[in-house]
C-alpha cells in the first residue's frame, strides 16, 4: 500500500501508550469513519493506523488525506493491539489524537515519525524547536 512504512517495535510501543493517555486525559477518535472525519476537519495531531486491515482499501484513503491536510500518520502492526490501546473490546483499524495529554511526548513521537520517513514537514520542525525552546527554558 502507498504510503505505508515500518516502524521499530520501541516507536510502536510508544505510540500505544501514547493513545492510552490521550483517551484518559486527551481526545481521541476511535475508527475509520471517525478518524477520516478528525482528518477532514484538520482536527487530528497524530493519525495511527492498523497495518493488519483486510481489505486494505478500508484504510486506503487515509494516508492519502493525511499527506494532502499534513497530518502525521503511522502505522502500527496490529489492528487488535489498537483498539486494546484505545480501551475497545474490538480491534479498530484506525485512531486519531485529536488532544493529547501530553503534547511535548506528542511532538517527540511525531519528530521520530517523520525521521523514519524522511519527509521534514514545516509543522514538524516548528514544533521540535518549540519542544527544544521549552527544554532550554527550564
Amino acid at each position: 500500500m502507498q504510503g505505508k512504512f515500518d516502524v521499530p517495535k520501541e516507536l510502536s510501543d510508544k505510540i500505544l501508550a501514547l493513545i492510552q493517555d490521550a483517551r484518559t486525559d486527551g481526545k481521541i477518535r476511535k475508527g475509520t469513519n471517525e478518524a477520516t472525519k478528525s482528518i477532514e476537519r484538520a482536527e487530528a495531531k497524530l493519525v495511527i493506523i492498523a497495518g493488519d486491515v483486510s481489505p486494505p482499501e478500508i484504510i486506503m484513503h487515509i494516508p492519502l488525506l493525511c499527506s494532502e491536510k499534513k497530518i502525521p500518520y503511522v502505522f502500527v502492526p496490529s489492528k487488535s493491539e489498537l483498539g486494546a490501546a484505545a480501551g475497545l473490546p474490538v480491534a479498530t483499524s484506525a485512531i486519531a489524537i485529536t488532544k493529547s495529554g501530553d503534547e511535548k511526548r506528542l511532538n517527540q513521537i511525531v519528530v521520530e515519525i517523520s525521521n523514519i520517513t524522511g519527509e521534514k514537514k514545516d509543522s514538524v520542525k516548528v514544533e521540535a524547536a518549540k519542544t527544544a525552546e521549552e527544554v532550554t527554558a527550564q
